[in-house]
């Protein structure tokens, strides 16, 4: 593994759990969501014809099934197999959670493995983009929720952007959990057979000026049934840099503080405002 990337932050060691205390949230709005009123729809997008949720993407049927299958089937080895690869304490690799940096916060109701992946390029167009992405880094993490007796207590995963430039979510099974806000409303966004979710994250917010926001989302839990999920994220290299802040010193950031909403960019922000000053 890169040192460089392994010295981007790390996530306290949370023990296997049977929904203690600890993770009740009160600090999240409710997961019910009514139906009484029509909710934004998330639109679908075709790459045939013409995203957020992308359907005909041309990646192969059998690579996303095997994605799948090998994502489920990590998550369903017994736990002292799983902690073979379980986080070390300098890292936010591995087996376990994330932008956990206290005892005493609050916990999210899901496991994750996240892995950097490190390709060579994104193959993006001759742009500004490329530029910044070409010689980035990417990671893939996959997400397990497990069912929760009191679901209107806990969170899967408690809502936030992404602070990278790009995510690709492929929901493993039929369960839905992964919901987004829009105009202050949480949306569930309903899974569709191999269809990809894109989300914008925080530094495409950030290189475009605001044109492209990124997306405040969170994962929901439930008492019927275990979610899986995989999400890739793509970020530029670690060299480059927004204003008066690196790339490096922007995930270091990010790691060093408990998640909450897109609060990470508003800091960011005054932080490059107050030195362009």
């Amino acid at each position: 593994m890169n040192p460089e990337l392994a010295k981007l932050g790390s996530s306290l060691l949370v023990p296997s759990k049977d929904v203690p205390p600890r993770y009740v949230r009160t600090d999240e709005d409710s997961t019910i969501i009514s139906h009484l009123n029509p909710l934004p729809q998330v639109p679908v997008i075709d790459m045939q014809k013409f995203g957020s949720r992308l359907i005909n993407h041309g990646v192969s049927p059998l690579l996303v099934e095997k994605l799948k299958m090998e994502t489920q089937e990590f998550f369903n080895l017994p736990m002292e197999e799983k902690k073979k690869v379980w986080q070390k304490p300098d890292e936010v690799e591995r087996y376990g959670q994330a932008f956990v940096v206290s005892e005493e916060q609050k916990l999210n109701c899901g496991d994750m493995f996240y892995m950097i992946t490190l390709p060579t390029s994104l193959g993006m167009d001759p742009n500004d983009l490329r530029v910044l992405f070409e010689e980035g880094h990417q990671g893939m993490r996959m997400n397990y929720y497990p069912p929760c007796p009191q679901p209107e207590l806990a969170i899967g995963f408690n809502s936030h952007s992404d602070a990278v430039g790009l995510t690709i979510l492929l929901q493993i099974n039929d369960m839905e959990g992964l919901q987004i806000r829009k105009n202050g409303i949480w949306v569930p966004i309903k899974p569709l057979p191999n269809a990809f979710v894109i989300n914008i994250g925080d530094i495409m917010e950030i290189v475009s000026n605001g044109i492209y926001r990124s997306i405040e989302h969170r994962a929901t839990v439930n008492s019927v049934k275990e979610r899986v999920s995989v999400a890739t994220f793509y970020s530029p290299k670690l060299e480059e840099g927004y204003g008066s802040i690196g790339v490096a010193d922007y995930f270091k950031g990010l790691f060093s503080r408990e998640l909450c909403g897109k609060s990470y960019l508003d800091v960011l922000r005054l932080h490059i405002s107050y030195n362009y000053r």
